[in-house]
Parts: structure tokens; sequence; C-alpha cells
């Protein structure tokens, strides 16, 4: 090869990695800001989505670390201690949308808590952070007396899926709802961005496939057949790894964000959790 053709040929290859370069470090420093899309709420607004949610009321905790999370428990049906389903939403989902459709599930309570940054939660979010949080706001809630901690349901949809089975691996649960569920962030990043070193770049890799193999409660996984974002060969991957008794449903017809309108999307959730309470019923006499 000629002198003048190799020199070319290794500025090229140089610039080329330059590039390269650049854009993982571009990637590293703002991967929070890819990953996390806190949503603002304000009073009024908070105020307006609580008319329309029956049986519902604030509910605050200060972390360890002093961080105030806020967000809503809808109260079950009855005076007697109820079934509960704590649910963990998406990156970029503020979670007082959900209440209307939480508050007409019968039989359970719900509790919906913002991450840290959204709605009216203070601090900023962080893998390491929602895990902690999880699990503080796990241990308040079963104290109260209205809830029947046996029956604690665990319900996440994309993002907080990952958040959903970190609980289910460190506390007892009586099943899992998974809405748009992946193996690992790592995994999915490396679908979006294939020549980047991904497994070295994320700090926030939310590794559900490492835990779902210790986890033997009952888990529902629903999956968008036209996602794009999380396509539903991520979520079989970690169907296929949990330990306990799993149903995956495919929906056709719908994507990422259109997965709850789909026509058997409640049903389905309806079914599981009415499921739960039957088998933890019979379990306890």
């Amino acid at each position: 090869m000629p002198a003048r053709l190799r020199k070319l040929l290794v500025a090229l290859l140089s610039f080329v990695a330059l590039i390269a370069a650049a854009v993982c470090l571009l990637i590293y420093l703002r991967q929070d800001g890819l990953l996390f899309y806190p949503q603002p709420l304000s009073e009024a607004d908070a105020r307006a989505v609580e008319r329309n949610a029956a049986r519902s009321e604030r509910f605050e905790l200060k972390t360890a670390d002093g961080t105030h999370l806020r967000g809503w428990l809808v109260r079950g049906p009855s005076q007697a201690s109820w079934p509960l389903v704590i649910y963990f939403g998406g990156n970029a989902e503020e979670v007082s949308w959900l209440l209307p459709e939480f508050s007409r599930i019968p039989a359970y309570g719900t509790l919906l808590v913002n991450y840290r940054g959204y709605g009216l939660s203070e601090g900023l979010p962080s893998e390491a952070a929602l895990f902690n949080d999880a699990l503080e706001v796990y241990d308040n809630i079963v104290q109260r007396s209205d809830v029947d901690g046996r029956r604690v349901v665990v319900m996440g949809r994309s993002l907080g899926t990952g958040v959903a089975t970190y609980v289910a691996s460190k506390r007892p649960i009586a099943g899992a709802v998974l809405i748009s569920p992946y193996d690992s962030m790592v995994a999915v990043a490396h679908s979006v961005y294939p020549l980047l070193p991904v497994g070295l770049l994320l700090r926030h890799r939310f590794e559900s496939d490492r835990r779902a193999p210790s986890i033997h409660a009952p888990l529902l996984a629903l999956a968008a057949a036209q996602d794009t974002l999380i396509p539903p060969e991520r979520s079989k991957r970690l169907v296929e790894k949990w330990a306990g008794v799993s149903r995956f449903e495919v929906l056709d017809g719908v994507d990422h964000n259109t997965i709850t309108m789909h026509p058997h999307f409640w049903p389905l959730v309806m079914a599981f959790l009415a499921e739960r309470v039957s088998a933890q019923s019979g379990a306890a006499q």
C-alpha cells in the first residue's frame, strides 16, 4: 500500500474512532436524561384528578435520606384488611393519570407513588434510588392495619417492571403483573445502539433477568405485539427465567404506549388479581 494512501486510511480510522468515542461519551453523560423523563404535577392538577378517583387519599413517605415521596393510596372497598397492588410506573409516567383506572379495581386497594423528581416527589431518579425507595414504600404500607400484607401484588409498566421485579426478589408478594417487561436495560439499549458498548456505558442496568430465577410468586406478563421500544422477545426472555408459575400474553394491534387500551388488557389483569385473592384466602384457611 502506498505511504500516502496508508496515511489517509489511518487518518480516516482515527476520525471514525474519535467520533465513536464522542458518541459514547455523550451517551454516558446524558444517560439519565435518556432514561428518565420526570413529569411535573401541580397541586391544582392533583386535586382535579382526585375528584375523579373514588376512595383515594394522599400518601407521603419521608425516606431514610430525607427525601419526600408523594403519591396516592386508593383504599380497598371494605373496612376490613384488603389486598393491595403497589404500582410502579413507566419512565415518562406521572401516576395520578392512573387513579381513575385503579379506583375501579374490585376487592383491591392500590398504592401509586411517583418516583423521585416525578409529580410532587422530591429528588432525582436513579436505579439505586428507585430500588431503595420501592422497598421503603413496601415496608411502610404493609404496616397499615387495613392492608393485608399476605396479599400484596406488585405491578410495573415498562421501566417500572424492573422496580417491581426488584421488590419481588426482596420481599414476600402474592403475585406480579408486568406490562411491557424487559430482561435488562443493557439488552434493550443494545437493540437500540447495536454498535456501541452499552454494557460498559450504562450505570442504570435494571437487570431483572438476574433476579427472576429467585422469584417464585405467580406472574402475569403482558407485551404489545407492535412494541418497537421493548419488543415482545425481550419480555419473553424475562418470563422464561421466572421461577414461579407464569402467564405470558402478547396483545395484537397495540404498541408500547397503547397497550393498556387493548380490550383484553384490563380483563386479564382483573382475572389475575382475583385469582391471587382466592389463592391467598385459601392458603390462609
